[in-house]
């Protein structure tokens, strides 16, 4: 099979590293645009570009897809099929209908669950027990196209956005795979997705990084998680703000005002929510280093304070 490869952020990678270790030809890997980067403000080649270019596969990175002469350039590759994995630009139709095959992409969660930017963070807020990868045969609409193959895994109580996502790359890598073979022998049998179950999995915002004590442990355990790598939850420690990287559950319960810190050990630091208790792990002050807790409490008197 003749395929390109569309994608940008390491949650590409995977997939495309998983399509190099087959027989298939990869034509041309689409991705966008270099970036600046850090204090020097650096140009800086997407993770999915780094990885096409160490093993020589042209580059193409066009700004959009909308312009005809990138159309007609794609147009000539004659691909079999286009595999999109996060790449980050509108494909129009006449993108979509380019391939033999159309184009097909790796989605992370169970649709019709979490259409949209940001399913993995969605559903660790939502509490949701389970996520996956859903291939789909791409449509014009969002996320809503026919679905060919889901694997599905569990989300542990402790998982992060990070941890999931590295889990589900990984998956993502493995069931496109499985869907270009099956694609090749004639063997795929397009699902249908139910749009009275889709819920929409809207991209995060940094205002949603707060944390309102008033609200349970559960909930805040979940934002922390949710928000982990980014935009990273936190509350204000007097003037300061304190970043909370990492949170556990503990098993006993107050009635002390949402927010106070009831005790701070090497266990972490625990405060009081609009129900149960949060204990902060990992913490961050502005100009510093993620840090434990403990490391934290060694320096700085938060007992019995107000957080937020």
């Amino acid at each position: 099979m003749k395929i390109i490869f569309a994608g940008t952020p390491e949650f590409s990678v995977k997939a495309l590293d998983a399509l190099l270790h087959t027989n298939h030809d990869i034509i041309a890997v689409y991705t966008q645009p270099d970036r600046p980067f850090g204090r020097g403000r650096k140009l800086r080649p997407s993770p999915v570009k780094q990885m096409a270019l160490q093993n020589e596969i042209q580059v193409i990175q066009p700004v959009t897809l909308k312009d005809t002469e990138v159309q007609q350039q794609l147009h000539a590759l004659q691909a079999d099929v286009m595999v999109v994995v996060a790449y980050g630009l509108i494909l129009p139709t006449e993108i979509l209908e380019a391939p033999h095959f159309g184009c097909l992409n790796i989605h992370a969660s169970l649709l019709p669950r979490w259409r949209g930017a940001a399913p993995i963070q969605r559903a660790i807020l939502a509490g949701d027990k389970k996520s996956g990868v859903t291939i789909m045969q791409m449509n014009a609409g969002l996320d809503t196209g026919d679905m060919l193959l889901k694997h599905e895994c569990e989300i542990h109580a402790d998982d992060t956005t990070a941890i999931l996502h590295d889990r589900l790359a990984d998956m993502g890598g493995r069931a496109i795979v499985e869907v270009i073979e099956q694609l090749e022998q004639q063997q795929l049998q397009p699902v249908s997705q139910n749009d009275d179950q889709a819920c929409y999995a809207e991209k995060l915002n940094k205002s949603e990084a707060q944390i309102d004590w008033s609200k349970s442990a559960v909930e805040l355990d979940r934002q922390v998680r949710a928000f982990n790598p980014w935009p990273v939850a936190q509350t204000l420690w007097g003037d300061k703000v304190l970043r909370v990287w990492m949170s556990s559950l503990c098993d006993s319960s107050s009635d002390t005002e949402p927010g106070r810190v009831i005790a701070a050990s090497k266990k972490g630091i625990d405060v009081a929510c609009g129900g149960g208790i949060l204990r902060l792990e990992q913490i961050q002050l502005p100009g510093g280093k993620p840090m434990p807790a403990h490391a934290f409490i060694n320096a700085h008197d938060i007992s019995g304070q107000l957080l937020g």
